[in-house]
């Protein structure tokens, strides 16, 4: 496979043809390498202007946990949709289960989060990744978790 096959940049306005979230619900910016069925890694700009700021926490803003975890599925179905090809642009993607999710450190404004996903498995329309979030080359989150893709 050439370097340029296996290194896709995905833009947030291609993201949204792929997935269904919109604001204030995508949780990945860009999508900075991918490789078909195997792997990607996301990125998500953190801003003093995200929605959840505004109650999690006043005067102490943190990006909550469950919307880490949100990014790293969000970029699990990017590559879902790269993987699979357009039939499954736009197909809603539901949370199974998520095991051994850790927080290791707080996400605040002005992070950029790294949200690197490795394929485990896939049976039918169900797959199982690994999720590992970093900020500055630090992990801030990890999760083993598995999505259903259902046809609209």
């Amino acid at each position: 496979m050439a370097e340029d096959e296996a290194k896709k940049i995905i833009d947030v306005t291609r993201i949204m043809e792929m997935i269904p979230h919109r604001y204030p619900f995508v949780m990945v910016d860009r999508i900075i390498d991918l490789v078909p069925n195997e792997s990607a890694v996301g990125l998500k700009n953190v801003s003093v202007n995200e929605p959840f700021f505004l109650g999690h926490f006043p005067g102490h803003p943190v990006m909550p946990g469950v919307l880490i975890v949100e990014s790293m599925a969000q970029t699990a179905a990017v590559l879902v949709v790269q993987t699979m090809g357009p039939e499954a642009e736009g197909k809603l993607v539901y949370f199974m289960s998520v095991d051994e999710c850790r927080f290791r450190k707080p996400v605040v404004p002005g992070d950029q989060l790294h949200i690197h996903v490795v394929k485990e498995r896939q049976r039918g329309n169900v797959w199982k990744f690994k999720g590992v979030a970093k900020v500055d080359g630090q992990v801030v989150a990890e999760a083993v978790y598995a999505a259903m893709i259902l046809d609209n």
